[in-house]
This record gives structure tokens, sequence and C-alpha cells, in this order.
């Protein structure tokens, strides 16, 4: 088993996170700006988080009046 000293491992540590560095760097240029969205983006995500809440009220509603009345 080979002996790992206390600089080897900062050296590795050292080594990943400038790696990790340089992944996201090029990450970020890969990207570029974010386009704008649509306006039937915005009302597709409106409309999907009113569903959302109104199904959670719903479904709240029929698990009070079935299963917690008892």
């Amino acid at each position: 088993m080979a002996n790992v000293t206390t600089n080897d491992q900062e050296q590795v540590t050292e080594e990943q996170i400038s790696g990790l560095r340089l992944d996201v760097e090029a990450g970020e240029s890969a990207l570029g700006d974010p386009e704008p969205w649509e306006s039937w983006e915005t009302s597709l995500v409106l409309w999907s988080i009113g569903l959302g809440i109104g199904g959670l009220i719903v479904l709240g509603t029929l698990i009070n009046i079935f299963l917690l009345n008892k």
C-alpha cells in the first residue's frame, strides 16, 4: 500500500479545485447570454402554476372530506 503524505493530499485537492474552476469557466462561456422568453412560454408557466395550486386545493379538500373527517 502506498504511503500518501499530507502534502500529496493537499496537492491533489488543489489540482481538483483548479480543474473545477476551469470546467465552470468553460461552461459559462459555452452557455452565452440567455435568450428572452416568448409570451407563450410565460403564459404556459403561469397556467401550470395555477393548475398546480388548483389541484392541491381540490385534492386537499377531498382528503379532508373523505379521509380526515372520520
